[in-house]
């Protein structure tokens, strides 16, 4: 797109952004990892590259939650262009806030905005202002010259300091000298990567299998809001690089060789709601592949709820009430339950 000199609000907006040259290169470092995996993802769908900077502009790429009719997300998406997108949005889970699943949205509609209305700067007014208005007005006005850099279309004034600040953010990568700042580099390590997840669990699980914090592994994966990543709504989370093969790993071992679940097996065999169930005890689980009567069970583990159970199983919570002679929903730490009928 245009270079700093194009029109002079550019460069006036490159240097408020430069303005602390040392805070800049703070707020640089700590979205990178982020501006990275966009930039992959705008390069696969053939997107010019300055809308890898959308963010900065939107959001400075926070995962910035929405109440109703409100965008959220990095990319600030409202709810009737998710939508239209195909974007999941409820309790559990926005698609909006899933930064793989929003970026490729994104880029998708980037590039069909563009095939459409051939120019990339009508491409920013219509993200921001919407692609009718942006269409009606080419159709009344005609196609803008190449100059000046900003068209001179009708359009609202926010709607122009959109294209302005996408403009002088991408200046400033492209001449970083000029405004006497220096671009950090991303250490491998630190790249993002999406990691498939071959079955639900708690965000909290997830986070230990990781070697992460839950809020680290929380805000890289924000579209999960019930603190559970449900692979019904996605199947992969998004970690460091550093991180990845640690999730694999532990993530595929056998639960009794996961030390925090050994210590809930553990409380499982010493728990009340065990004598209720013999199917765990030493004598009959020696017999439980002989057996065609036993059903399956399941051991609770921390932060689990009975739809975390019942999701997990594919059974309806009603059904497992019924298998468990429960009379709430309300579970303790080690209790056994039946999550099939006997067979």
């Amino acid at each position: 797109m245009n270079d700093c000199d194009a029109d002079p609000a550019i460069i006036e907006s490159a240097q408020r952004y430069t303005a602390n040259p040392e805070r800049f290169e703070t707020q640089v470092r700590e979205i990178l990892p982020h501006l990275a995996y966009v930039q992959q993802i705008a390069a696969k769908h053939g997107v010019a590259g300055e809308f890898v900077l959308l963010p900065w502009v939107e959001s400075h790429y926070r995962p910035i939650p929405g109440s109703k009719n409100n965008p959220a997300g990095m990319w600030q998406i409202m709810p009737v262009t998710a939508n239209a997108m195909g974007m999941r949005v409820d309790k559990r889970y926005d698609g909006r806030l899933d930064m793989p699943a929003a970026t490729d949205a994104v880029m998708t509609l980037l590039r069909r905005y563009h095939d459409d209305l051939q120019d990339w700067r009508l491409a920013d007014f219509a993200y921001n202002a919407g692609e009718f208005g942006i269409r009606k007005m080419v159709e009344q006005h005609g196609m803008p010259a190449n100059e000046p850099a900003i068209p001179r279309l009708p359009v609202k004034r926010i709607t122009r300091e959109h294209l302005i600040k996408l403009l002088a953010m991408a200046c400033v990568v492209r001449e970083p000298d000029r405004f006497h700042v220096t671009l950090p580099s991303l250490p491998s390590e630190q790249r993002l990567v999406s990691v498939d997840v071959g079955r639900s669990m708690p965000i909290a699980q997830a986070a230990n299998h990781a070697g992460m914090s839950v809020d680290e592994i929380k805000n890289l994966n924000a579209g999960f809001r019930n603190g559970f990543v449900d692979t019904q709504a996605a199947a992969y989370l998004l970690l460091p690089n550093s991180k990845a093969e640690k999730f694999r790993l532990a993530s595929s071992q056998p639960s009794s060789n996961n030390a925090d679940e050994q210590q809930t097996s553990l409380l499982a065999l010493s728990s009340p709601a065990t004598n209720q169930d013999d199917s765990s005890s030493p004598s009959t689980a020696a017999h439980q592949g002989k057996s065609k009567n036993k059903s399956k069970t399941h051991t609770v583990k921390s932060g689990e709820s009975l739809w975390n159970i019942a999701h997990q199983y594919s059974v309806d919570i009603k059904q497992l009430e019924r298998w468990n002679n429960l009379r709430s929903q309300k579970l303790k730490l080690g209790q056994v339950l039946k999550v099939s009928e006997s067979s």
